[in-house]
């Protein structure tokens, strides 16, 4: 009877990890193209991967690529990256990646131009807090609308 009971227990708390198995493996999947000598691309990819992502990237540069999947050169940044069918370039946080995904707007996806400070991946000590105004857009074609504003400090 000792016996049962102890593999019993061994059995209820070997399943007790189970969901956190599960999650691990479904993490969503998200491929960045980036210079192999970026800084703030690796940060990015950090963050991605803190937000639970699971990062694939490519040390190949990001231009050809951004032409390929339709992204306009006037929305460009550092790196680009491909989610469910989504093309996210620059510095898009996390969250906005996660409703962009939840929303599944018609557009070619999100971006963030340039390389503002204060957004994931430009973030680090070396700016001392500095967080300049910067917006999301989401990316229609030739046109955009602002998904998100982060004009407040």
């Amino acid at each position: 009877m000792l016996r049962r009971d102890a593999l019993k227990v061994i059995a209820m708390s070997s399943l007790s990890f189970l969901p956190l198995n599960i999650k691990a493996q479904n993490k969503t999947l998200i491929e960045v193209w980036k210079s192999p000598t970026c800084g703030c691309c690796k940060d990015w990819i950090t963050h991605l991967e803190d937000n639970g992502f699971e990062v694939t990237h490519y040390d190949t540069g990001n231009n050809r690529v951004r032409a390929h999947v339709g992204m306009p050169q006037k929305y460009g940044s550092c790196h680009t990256a491909i989610i469910d069918g989504y093309v996210i370039e620059g510095h898009v946080p996390a969250k906005d990646i996660r409703k962009l995904l939840k929303l599944k707007p018609t557009a070619v996806g999100l971006s963030v131009p340039g390389m503002p400070v204060g957004t994931p991946g430009m973030d680090g000590p070396q700016y001392q807090g500095r967080q300049d105004p910067y917006d999301v857009l989401l990316i229609l074609g030739d046109n955009h609308e602002i998904f998100t504003s982060y004009r407040e400090n």
